[in-house]
């Protein structure tokens, strides 16, 4: 996709490295651990921006320290849906992925262990797995990792439905949104739907049906991020943002 800053060499181009260099500086101000939260529309990449980060800035660790020491971890909130068990019970399995069918409470309680709890005492963190689609309790445990990254469609949502979402910002110590073309998203939850199993046409109706419509919910948040970024060929576009310098 291409952009008025898209490429290397304009100023709202953000090379993975310029990113790592924003989140260390930001993380060795901060007092106690730095967490960064990636929000965004599903099927805007920010699991691959997640995993991304999470690499480059371990790697610089390696590279400036000599030793191997990983100090960011990713924290999906996906880990915080609502078992398939639930869902069905409450007969909203066929919504899964809306605002409503996530343990929101939980999630909160996680975010704030992660901030109060000294480095080198555990927290565990639930993962999902698409294959059983279902989470996975304690697929990861914080230790040591100074830099969390949690990332999902709703970390800057308001309230909704009884869900205290909007206390979610306020345990971030920074918060990213990731945007994408609506064509991309799209097309990207389609293929996603059908790897997991659904027949072509449950999967078109999957994404027009509830997750365009949580993409247009998604997209009202975004004035809350400290940077709002898109993807471009090589890195990201820098598009706004209270942050945007």
């Amino acid at each position: 996709m291409t952009g008025r800053y898209d490429t290397p060499g304009d100023p709202g181009f953000l090379s993975m490295g310029a990113l790592v260099a924003r989140v260390r500086a930001s993380a060795d101000a901060n007092h106690g651990r730095f967490l960064l939260g990636i929000a965004g529309p599903p099927g805007a990449g920010k699991t691959t921006l997640a995993l991304a980060l999470r690499d480059a800035l371990n790697e610089a660790e390696t590279l400036a320290t000599g030793v191997r020491r990983p100090i960011a971890e990713i924290a999906p909130m996906d880990g915080y849906h609502l078992t398939n068990a639930m869902l069905r019970t409450k007969g909203t399995l066929a919504r899964k992925g809306e605002p409503d069918t996530f343990d929101t409470a939980a999630y909160l309680d996680s975010l704030l262990r992660l901030r109060t709890t000294s480095l080198g005492n555990p927290v565990p963190w639930p993962t999902f797995d698409r294959a059983v689609d279902d989470p996975i309790p304690a697929g990861v445990v914080f230790a040591r990792q100074r830099i969390v990254i949690t990332e999902g469609n709703y970390l800057l949502l308001d309230d909704f439905a009884g869900k205290k979402w909007s206390s979610v910002r306020g345990l971030l110590s920074q918060a990213w949104y990731l945007d994408a073309a609506r064509e991309a998203i799209e097309e990207r939850l389609f293929h996603r739907h059908v790897r997991g199993g659904r027949t072509p046409e449950a999967a078109l109706a999957k994404v027009r049906q509830s997750d365009l419509r949580n993409a247009q919910l998604i997209a009202a948040t975004r004035h809350h991020a400290d940077l709002i970024l898109r993807g471009c060929q090589g890195g990201y576009q820098l598009v706004g943002g209270a942050d945007a310098r």
